[in-house]
């Protein structure tokens, strides 16, 4: 069921305290973390909160194949937005790169994914699992959509300018997770949004898989 919310400001606000309950219950907690637009107020919401996360270890879920130094890079995202104003520690942190499935290793050797949070893109991917994407996929190297990189384009001075390739996390690893929240902002996310977890369940929208998970919640706001 997708709970709507009335602002962005609350919607930001109710997955930031899902976060800190998580981190309060147990300071070892595993997390997926997502980058974007829709994000960036819960990790505002986050560092005011002033919450302590050194013991607590990130997992993001991709990253675009590109400069990690580079202003637009997802670690330069992460960074400005999240690790430097928290007390977590460098080595706590993940992103995903090559060899891709040692990435897997890693989240598997900590015990696994306590919370996933993920956004949802215009033609349904989640992370960078394009449509047509297996349900089975893994964490590996992806092409970009045409669509992902119009959208992302509003990122970059020109469309050139945006990566055509990414490293991803899977839908099964995605899936393995023990709770997922999915959060989308905008009257353009809304139809895509009531397709994935109302319609049927297909790989054509990735996001669909999200209606077999066992405990996932869903947020939206206009």
């Amino acid at each position: 069921m997708i709970t709507k919310l009335n602002s962005y400001t609350k919607l930001s606000k109710t997955v930031a305290d899902i976060v800190e309950i998580q981190l309060r219950r147990n300071a070892n907690s595993k997390f997926v973390l997502p980058t974007g637009s829709t994000p960036m107020g819960l990790y505002s919401e986050l560092v005011s909160r002033q919450l302590d996360w050194s013991k607590a270890m990130t997992f993001n879920l991709d990253i675009y194949i590109m400069n990690p130094n580079h202003p637009q890079s997802y670690q330069t995202y992460m960074k400005e937005n999240l690790f430097d104003k928290i007390n977590i520690y460098p080595n706590n942190y993940h992103f995903p790169s090559r060899p891709t499935l040692a990435y897997e290793d890693i989240i598997n050797a900590f015990g696994g994914i306590d919370l996933c949070m993920l956004g949802i893109g215009g033609n349904g991917h989640i992370a960078f699992n394009e449509p047509g994407s297996s349900f089975k996929s893994r964490t590996r190297v992806v092409e970009l959509s045409k669509q992902t990189i119009q959208d992302n384009a509003r990122f970059f001075d020109s469309i050139e300018d945006v990566p055509t390739k990414a490293i991803t996390m899977g839908l099964e690893t995605i899936m393995e997770a023990e709770k997922i929240i999915l959060i989308a902002n905008g009257p353009k996310k809304k139809s895509i949004l009531n397709q994935a977890i109302y319609g049927v369940v297909t790989e054509e929208i990735p996001a669909s898989i999200l209606q077999k998970h066992k405990h996932v919640e869903v947020y939206y706001c206009d």
